[in-house]
């Protein structure tokens, strides 16, 4: 059953919002074409107003089941605003925002209960007929087990944002929202949880929706990459490359090339 929210926004899914977890070349929707199952997630005609400035005007995307999405613009256009209205989080949008399964929200902090220990944390709100045993898989599953009692102010900041993931896909979503969730992070462990991502990706097969400013990160995750602007997706890119993805692979440079010049950004050489 779908519940309306203000806005006419809709949340299909079994009945509550989003779980907080802490923390091709067109304009258009980007629909992806992936057989005949219906999309995860459909938005038509979203807008947000800040004041008087329009963050978001008429935007429409659809994401498929299992696709994995990287939406990338400049700062303040409106990318975690979209992220925050398809988990339910932001009732001053208008527009049509329909989620077909649960949801769970990963963010740039992993925005763990300090007072509650990783696997309370892991487990928190989780409604399972036995969620210490739930949370303690998804805790193994992100290679946690041997950190299960620690307090989250004594984690690393890749072991908090593991913990993070593990509490968001301990829910089974059928949408998982990443908000920069690698951003705070040093170069090595950003390229271990990019292959952490993956491998739970390819396992648990959410649709995903991850919110980046960074372009090499979203060609080396992503299916489809959306740059928003003003407001809108002015540019979409299917990735067929296969995974692992080298970044010095000659499409994926061309790609890179593109997208930056749908931010602004010329490279040296380049018309």
């Amino acid at each position: 059953m779908a519940t309306k929210l203000r806005g006419s926004v809709t949340a299909a899914d079994a009945g509550a919002p989003a779980t907080l977890a802490a923390g091709t070349g067109t304009a258009g929707t980007g629909t992806a074409g992936t057989g005949t199952a219906g999309p995860v997630a459909t938005v038509r005609g979203l807008s947000r107003v800040f004041g008087t400035r329009p963050v978001l005007d008429g935007l429409d995307l659809d994401i498929a089941p299992g696709e994995f999405v990287a939406m990338i613009g400049r700062s303040g256009s409106g990318k975690s605003t979209l992220l925050r209205a398809l988990a339910g989080l932001d009732r001053e949008v208008t527009g049509d925002v329909s989620v077909n399964g649960a949801t769970a929200v990963a963010f740039q902090e992993p925005r763990l209960v300090p007072w509650k220990r990783v696997d309370a944390n892991t487990r928190l709100g989780l409604r399972a007929g036995d969620p210490s045993a739930v949370a303690a898989a998804a805790l193994a599953e992100v290679g946690l087990s041997d950190r299960a009692r620690a307090w989250p102010l004594t984690l690393s900041g890749g072991e908090a944002q593991r913990a993070s993931l593990a509490r968001a896909l301990v829910r089974e979503p059928r949408l998982l929202l990443l908000d920069e969730p690698f951003s705070a992070l040093d170069a090595l462990t950003t390229i271990a949880m990019h292959d952490l991502v993956l491998r739970l990706w390819a396992q648990h097969r959410p649709a995903v929706l991850l919110v980046t400013h960074d372009v090499d990160e979203a060609l080396a995750l992503a299916d489809r990459v959306l740059v928003l602007t003003e407001g809108r997706i002015g540019y979409s890119c299917r990735i067929d490359a296969p995974r692992p993805r080298d970044r010095d692979h000659p499409d994926l440079i061309t790609l890179r090339a593109d997208l930056l010049a749908e931010l602004g950004v010329t490279l040296e050489g380049r018309a």
